[in-house]
């Protein structure tokens, strides 16, 4: 079973890039941050082409989440407590309880929306915490956190910033603490892995990246992924997104509804 998550920065403009990657790469399962597209505009009749069935919570031209699955798609959940913004999404797919995170940016540390960042990330330990200890589950998107100096291609250059900051980096530790593993800090223990990199002073190509994007998930489902990796390639070429996809392969059949 191959599970993803994305960051697309907006599937209007990045379609053409998606409905590619899904078609070399034949995910089970992606999840899908920043669409930023209503539910009206969102392709779903695209994607069931493709052989996907899709759920959306939709803002227009801000936030977006989506889960996309060719393994089935039951019991989907739209928002994060009283969230008014389209942040979070979750399913079951195959037999895994999904969730597409898109973690508020935070903007400065002396911003309101920092605080409501931390707040965020608390209502997401809350509810992991009191999900079914046998149920498998997978926790995967952007969270705007590089969780250690190792994530950032330069910890200097973003002293005193967001996204680096220790009550950040706590509260992602804390999800971890509801019994979860990072999984590609689990599998890559020692390399960068890099998965957003900003589209100014040809950062892609001097490796100024952050690895901001995490699949999370239970550790006896971690004991069965045989792989992960971020596809580099997909932020090459024609008008990528900022992000890359990252990338897990599961050794299971899929539960199918």
């Amino acid at each position: 079973m191959r599970v993803a998550t994305w960051n697309v920065n907006s599937l209007t403009a990045r379609w053409p890039r998606v409905e590619e990657w899904l078609t070399a790469n034949q995910p089970d399962v992606l999840l899908i941050q920043e669409t930023k597209q209503n539910d009206e505009k969102f392709p779903f009749a695209a994607l069931s082409q493709l052989g996907y069935e899709s759920a959306h919570f939709g803002q227009g031209q801000w936030n977006g989440v989506a889960i996309v699955s060719r393994v089935g798609l039951e019991d989907v959940l739209r928002g994060l407590d009283d969230d008014p913004e389209a942040r979070f999404i979750g399913a079951t797919c195959g037999g895994l309880r999904v969730y597409s995170c898109y973690v508020p940016n935070g903007r400065a540390l002396d911003n309101p929306h920092y605080e409501y960042k931390l707040r965020w990330l608390e209502s997401l330990r809350t509810l992991l915490a009191q999900r079914d200890p046998d149920q498998p589950v997978m926790v995967g998107g952007d969270f705007n956190v590089a969780l250690s100096d190792l994530d950032v291609y330069d910890p200097a250059a973003f002293e005193g910033a967001t996204h680096v900051s220790e009550p950040e980096r706590a509260a992602i530790r804390a999800v971890l603490a509801t019994g979860l593993v990072d999984l590609g800090r689990d599998r890559h223990p020692d390399e960068p892995s890099y998965t957003w990199w900003d589209y100014r002073n040809g950062s892609f190509r001097r490796g100024w990246g952050l690895r901001i994007d995490y699949l999370l998930c239970d550790a006896a489902t971690a004991a069965r992924v045989s792989e992960v990796f971020v596809d580099r390639a997909a932020r090459k070429g024609e008008k990528p997104s900022d992000h890359a996809p990252v990338v897990a392969e599961i050794e299971w059949s899929p539960a199918r509804p």
